[in-house]
């Protein structure tokens, strides 16, 4: 009896078993991860190839393992997304979370404690959103002009100079002028060559202090002490500035306004960060359309075709620059966008909450999942001959009701798209409105190639590029 019984069960037991073992299966399919590139040493992984020349292993991770892939280093998981697939996941996924990524470079970089960066962060993105808006964004095209014609005088009627510090002796103090207070500890010529510097070491280290403890970047942590006790010693003159015209408040009033429901310990902080988030970005971005349109003389013709028809021929003279010349003048936004997508940083980041799936794969809560607008810009279905400079391909971008083109990415998206785009973009069309039609200006060497040390914010040149300038009669 006992046999029959064992008889009649076994093929029981070996059809459940046999479902338990395919179920299991399919499950794991489902829960297919992504390659994954771990390296050797523990916590830092692959931490030392991927930092070698970032843009270059992602390039060559994408060919051998295709457009998603994972990479350990520095004790995180970050899965990569190149391509198209993964954006509207990246984008309107709720189980990806962008404060949660940059909570700790954000602490690293400017010792902001992670409990103070995620109570006030959506309140300061609303307020410098509306102060930077679409609506508002008019309010500073005077101001940027006539600091930006104070700026140029000091260049004097001729020049060579690297084109980089060509560009920081332009924009560093017409930002900090405009958005924290004017004049502010940029008078004194010994102080200003001190802040340039130490501003310098701080950005171009800004990536490793983001991803590295401090005491392993010392020269990178004394310039950022440095321009912390700076800050703290700027606060009283930040908080009692006003505008002689109208009485304003500045962006960086606004901020330690809403600083200071919360703590007065962080004020310097925030202006570093703040300082850093205004400038990093904006300053590579002037000096590669710059460079792009000096050494394309067909799109140099064009631009100064448009600026004679709209001021007359160009000169020495300073003019006036309102919103109907820059409408008139949108060739140089498509200059400047076009820039953007060929130097677009590497990548820009979320964190996964919950598992989430991007083709045929799942992405496992914890990961750092990293979009590449560096290579969806390269991406030939949305941007024909996409190593090219072309400007014209922007015609198609509806930028009146303040749309890019598909695909474009440089800017982030979603919910905490960069909130000062518009005025970066007023800041560097009027700056080279003004730039060409005071100076004659020739690259005394071949573009440069891109540096690809760095994933995050604008590529920097890997060579120099000088500018040589004559002012017009």
């Amino acid at each position: 009896m006992m046999e029959q019984n064992t008889e009649l069960i076994s093929p029981t037991v070996i059809i459940a078993l046999g479902c338990v073992v395919l179920f299991l299966c399919l499950q794991r399919k489902n829960l297919r991860r992504p390659p994954c590139i771990k390296g050797w040493i523990p916590w830092i992984g692959a931490g030392l190839e991927l930092g070698k020349a970032p843009l270059e292993f992602i390039e060559k991770a994408r060919i051998k393992y295709g457009p998603v892939f994972t990479v350990f280093a520095m004790g995180n998981r970050m899965t990569f997304v190149t391509e198209e697939e993964g954006i509207n996941v990246f984008l309107k996924s709720k189980e990806v979370n962008f404060e949660l990524a940059v909570q700790t470079p954000v602490y690293r970089t400017a010792s902001i404690p992670k409990n103070i960066f995620l109570t006030l962060n959506e309140k300061l993105y609303i307020m410098m959103k509306g102060k930077m808006g679409t609506f508002n964004i008019h309010q500073f095209t005077g101001q940027l002009t006539e600091e930006l014609h104070e700026q140029l005088e000091n260049l004097g009627t001729r020049g060579t100079m690297e084109l980089t510090n060509f560009v920081r002796h332009l924009l560093y103090p017409v930002t900090v002028n405009i958005l924290f207070n004017k004049g502010l500890f940029l008078t004194h010529e010994r102080k200003m060559k001190e802040f340039y510097q130490h501003f310098q070491a701080y950005d171009e280290g800004f990536e490793y202090g983001s991803q590295m403890p401090e005491w392993l970047l010392r020269n990178w942590s004394k310039s950022k002490r440095w321009l912390l006790a700076l800050f703290e010693k700027s606060i009283p003159d930040i908080k009692a500035y006003r505008s002689a015209k109208d009485n304003s408040v500045t962006l960086m009033q606004a901020v330690l306004e809403i600083l200071e429901m919360e703590t007065n310990k962080l004020n310097p902080n925030y202006v570093l960060l703040m300082l850093w988030a205004s400038l990093s970005n904006t300053v590579p971005v002037a000096f590669w359309t710059l460079a792009f349109v000096l050494s394309h003389p067909n799109v140099h013709k064009t631009i100064m075709e448009g600026i004679s028809t709209v001021f007359g021929t160009a000169s020495k003279d300073k003019i006036k620059v309102t919103e109907k010349e820059l409408k008139k003048l949108l060739f140089i936004k498509w200059c400047i966008l076009e820039t953007i997508r060929l130097r677009a940083p590497g990548i820009i980041t979320r964190k996964v909450m919950k598992p989430i799936k991007i083709l045929n794969f799942t992405i496992p809560s914890g990961d750092l999942l990293m979009l590449s607008p560096f290579w969806l810009h390269r991406n030939p279905k949305y941007f024909p001959e996409p190593e090219l400079f072309k400007p014209e391909r922007w015609k198609k971008a509806n930028l009146e009701k303040h749309a890019f083109l598909d695909c474009f990415m440089a800017f982030g998206g979603g919910k905490f798209q960069c909130p000062g785009r518009w005025f970066a973009l007023l800041e560097i069309q009027i700056c080279i409105i003004l730039i060409l039609y005071k100076y004659d200006c020739t690259l005394l060497d071949p573009l440069p190639k891109q540096s690809y040390l760095h994933l995050v914010g604008v590529p920097q040149p890997d060579d120099q590029c000088r500018i040589e300038y004559k002012q017009r009669i």
